[in-house]
């Protein structure tokens, strides 16, 4: 005697696909508006960089002891590489997912069948890959300027790479957070441009007083500057493996704080 049930199976899922034209549409449109104001995404930061390796680097470096072996010209090539590519990384990153949600657009990226994680891939994606584009560009500049030897170069590069897609995360965070140009630009200017001053861009810590050197150590952007410099000369104010581990940190709060605000929707429905 067969028996009938009646009870209907539920269709078998599908596997979530990876949206890849999707994130290539986006990362495509974003390196297109770069490109678009050319001057603004790379000239101008190269300009501005290339003024401080000649009046720094040559009028003032001539005249200053070498610091660790390194002429003071050579020796700030990192810190001004990583002051250039932390300002555009976060400038890059909030402008991104700002102007939609300042323009209303934000609206059919939420309704598109995009995950949060393939809009994030694509907008940071291409926000990291300007600021790293225009490191090599500035480090390029700065050989024809001062002597410059890198003795790790996968290092270095790796560094590079880390920092711009950890601080263009923060600039997406703050493109979410912002409601207007002055809120997106209060951070970077008061908060983020003075630490990465204070950082040892244009000096070693070892030549502040005690008291000023232990306060310095409590600066994030000190351990990104270190790491990096350390990929150039094979020294540096701290151990290359705190500066890998603090960048890598920062990279994963920024990495949580955005999954939180997807999954809140927070200031992106609203």
């Amino acid at each position: 005697m067969t028996i009938h049930s009646n009870v209907t199976k539920p269709p078998p899922t599908q596997p979530v696909r990876f949206n890849r034209h999707g994130v290539w549409a986006i990362y495509k449109f974003e390196m297109a508006r770069a490109l678009r104001t050319l001057w603004q995404s790379f000239l101008a930061p190269v300009i501005s960089t290339a003024l401080y390796f000649v009046v720094f680097g040559s009028a003032i470096g001539s005249r200053m002891e070498a610091i660790d072996g390194t002429s003071y010209g050579s020796y700030i090539v990192p810190g001004l590489i990583m002051l250039s590519v932390l300002t555009q990384s976060v400038s890059n990153g909030s402008f991104s997912i700002f102007m939609p949600q300042f323009s209303g657009t934000i609206y059919e990226l939420l309704s598109a069948p995009i995950s949060a994680f393939e809009a994030v891939l694509a907008y940071v994606g291409a926000a990291a890959t300007k600021s790293v584009v225009l490191g090599l560009i500035i480090l390029g500049t700065a050989s024809l300027i001062v002597p410059v030897e890198i003795q790790h170069p996968l290092w270095m590069l790796g560094f590079l790479v880390l920092t711009s897609v950890a601080f263009s995360l923060f600039g997406f965070i703050l493109g979410i957070w912002g409601q207007t140009f002055e809120q997106l630009q209060f951070v970077p200017s008061l908060i983020l441009t003075p630490l990465t001053f204070l950082g040892g861009s244009f000096y070693s810590i070892d030549m502040l007083p005690p008291f000023w050197r232990t306060v310095t150590l409590f600066n994030p952007v000190l351990y990104l500057i270190s790491g990096f410099r350390w990929s150039f000369f094979g020294t540096s104010d701290l151990g290359v493996g705190w500066s890998l581990l603090m960048t890598s940190l920062f990279l994963l709060v920024c990495l949580a704080i955005v999954s939180w605000m997807f999954k809140t929707g927070y200031r992106l429905r609203s």
